[in-house]
C-alpha cells in the first residue's frame, strides 16, 4: 500500500511515488519499498522507493541513509545471481519525479541502448526473444527478492527496519 496522508505526514498528493507503489510492488517495508518497474526493453528493472515523500539523498538521517544503501546492493546482488547480467546500472535522479529512489537496472550487451545509458538514444533492434527469456526469470528472481529484504529487515534493530 503506497503512503497517503493518513498513513504519512510527508505525504504528497501531487507526487506519482505517494499515490501509487511506482510499479510491481515486489517487498514493502517500514521504510522503502522495492517495485520492478514496467520499461519495455529492459525486464529486470527494478526501483527501491523511500516510502516516505523526500527529494534527496541527504533528507534521510545517517541510519536511514544506511539502510538505503544496504537494500539497493541487496537488490543488486540478487539480480547479479538470478539473471547474471553485464552491469548494473546504478542511478538516483529524481528529475522527473522527485521523490527519493534509485533505479537498479540488469544491463546486458544484448539490450538494444547497450552501452549507452538506458535513456539514452537505441543503439539497436530490441531483442525480443532475450527480452522474453529474461522475463521467463522474473517469478523467480521476485520470489527471491522478497525473501531476501524479509530476512534483511526482520534482522535490523527495531529503530531501522527497512
Amino acid at each position: 500500500m503506497a503512503p497517503t496522508p493518513d498513513t504519512d505526514a510527508s505525504w504528497s498528493s501531487n507526487c506519482p511515488l505517494c499515490a501509487a507503489d511506482g510499479g510491481t510492488l515486489v517487498w514493502r517495508g517500514a521504510r522503502l519499498r522495492v517495485i520492478h518497474a514496467d520499461e519495455q526493453g529492459f525486464p529486470a528493472f527494478y526501483r527501491v522507493v523511500w516510502n516516505a515523500h523526500v527529494a534527496e539523498f541527504t533528507d534521510l538521517a545517517e541510519h536511514e541513509r544506511l539502510r538505503c544503501l544496504q537494500a539497493v546492493a541487496l537488490v543488486e546482488q540478487t539480480l547479479r545471481e538470478h539473471v547474471r547480467p553485464t552491469k548494473v546500472n546504478l542511478a538516483s535522479l529524481g528529475n522527473m519525479v522527485p521523490h527519493l529512489h534509485w533505479h537498479v537496472v540488469a544491463r546486458h550487451t544484448w539490450d538494444s541502448h547497450w552501452p549507452a545509458p538506458i535513456w539514452a538514444a537505441p543503439q539497436r533492434p530490441r531483442a525480443l526473444q532475450q527480452e522474453a527469456e529474461l522475463a521467463a526469470c522474473l517469478p523467480a528472481l521476485h520470489a527471491a527478492l522478497h525473501a531476501r529484504l524479509a530476512q534483511w529487515a526482520a534482522e535490523a534493530p527495531a529503530h531501522v527496519h527497512g
